[in-house]
């Protein structure tokens, strides 16, 4: 018997189908990027941006197939040297559907480099192009002058989507690099960028910053979490739409046990969704709330094993919802060390994305993180 495709998505960007109440922010990105507007997308880890910009990409391919889309992700690139030729080889990629066009354009836009193709039986999936570091280093801007170079031979335009863009902010000479983006990307009139990253301080800080070169590149977009009512509706139909049921009240509490947080409300709704025979009732949501927990609890153990006893014992304060963390009453109670300790540490676990300071209220950024916490070191479990 063949078993039916969960209609819930996570772990991967989400399907056509899985796709809930995002029209607002990928009609202002759409807009953005083929107006030519640069746009930073900023939000926290699991929250749809790839989802958002995969979506994007495909809006692009069909109503405007002369736009040229190039996108990469930065999560494991290691070097400057690796981003920059991993930059020429997508951009030359995009450009044509024609592997003998991108060794032509090699030819023809890099006057200081000498570009080394390696091309094997499939060129699609194997190609690469690589430079001399030394020269590389002396002229990156042709790299980064590119696209807009091919774009006005070719009479058409580029969208530029770089996923993790923070991570280059830890190579050495990030900074020179930074100069050089934005002195060359700032100039390109063909050519508009979509930078988005999960690490929101990094990014904020890299595009927020009026001392940083990319303050005021163009738009950010803060992604907000979809509405409960939206992810109650999307629930519903999902189950019925595949021979299920589970009333208004219980699809509701997903969201609401997850603080409407996009990977793990599609997460937990799937673990409902496959306990679920006919109908689904409390038993099954805790089941799968109970499964969610279990199945992260190597994730968060890791998170843990990083923190210092202070930053584990501010933890304990923020999830007893302690005020005036600097008092001494509250900093005896929770052994948090002195008032030095409390700023320092609280800076640290926001920008480790750990936890969330929203209009001076501290709370857990990673719901499922908190409820695991909660059980973990309170003996506190959720009932649904």
């Amino acid at each position: 018997m063949k078993e039916e495709l969960s209609p819930f998505i996570f772990g991967s960007t989400v399907s056509q189908s899985g796709f809930t109440n995002r029209e607002g922010d990928l009609e202002k990105l759409y807009k953005n990027l083929t107006q030519g507007i640069n746009t930073m997308l900023i939000s926290p880890r699991r929250w749809g941006k790839s989802s958002l910009v995969e979506r994007l990409i495909n809006e692009l391919k069909v109503k405007n197939p002369e736009i040229k889309v190039v996108s990469f992700d930065l999560f494991s690139v290691a070097s400057e040297e690796e981003f920059l030729e991993m930059f020429a080889k997508e951009v030359l990629k995009a450009s044509s559907n024609v592997w003998q066009d991108w060794l032509q354009a090699g030819k023809d836009f890099f006057k200081q480099l000498t570009p080394v193709f390696n091309i094997g039986i499939d060129p699609v999936h194997d190609f690469s192009v690589g430079f001399d570091w030394k020269q590389l280093k002396k002229h990156k801007t042709e790299i980064l002058e590119l696209p807009e170079k091919i774009a006005k031979s070719k009479n058409c335009r580029f969208v530029i989507c770089l996923d993790e863009f923070q991570n280059l902010a830890a190579f050495p000479e990030f900074e020179k690099l930074e100069k050089s983006m934005r002195a060359t990307w700032q100039r390109q009139k063909s050519v508009s960028y979509c930078l988005y990253g999960s690490k929101r301080h990094m990014m904020t800080d890299i595009f927020n910053n009026p001392s940083k070169p990319f303050y005021r590149f163009g738009d950010i977009m803060l992604l907000q979490k979809i509405k409960r009512d939206k992810w109650t509706s999307f629930i519903l139909e999902a189950f019925e739409n595949t021979n299920k049921k589970i009333s208004p009240e219980l699809a509701e509490r997903i969201p609401a046990l997850m603080q409407d947080h996009s990977w793990y409300v599609q997460q937990l709704a799937h673990y409902t969704w496959q306990k679920t025979r006919k109908k689904a009732t409390a038993k099954e949501l805790q089941d799968a709330l109970d499964e969610l927990i279990h199945t992260n609890t190597p994730l968060y153990m890791r998170e843990i094993e990083g923190l210092s006893l202070t930053q584990l014992n501010f933890l304990k304060a923020v999830s007893q919802k302690a005020e005036k963390l600097s008092s001494v009453e509250t900093m005896n109670k929770f052994r948090l060390g002195t008032s030095a300790n409390v700023i320092k540490n609280k800076n640290i676990l926001l920008k480790a994305d750990l936890i969330d300071d929203s209009e001076g209220q501290l709370s857990f950024l990673d719901p499922a993180f908190e409820l695991w916490f909660l059980k973990q070191y309170f003996r506190v479990a959720v009932k649904v």
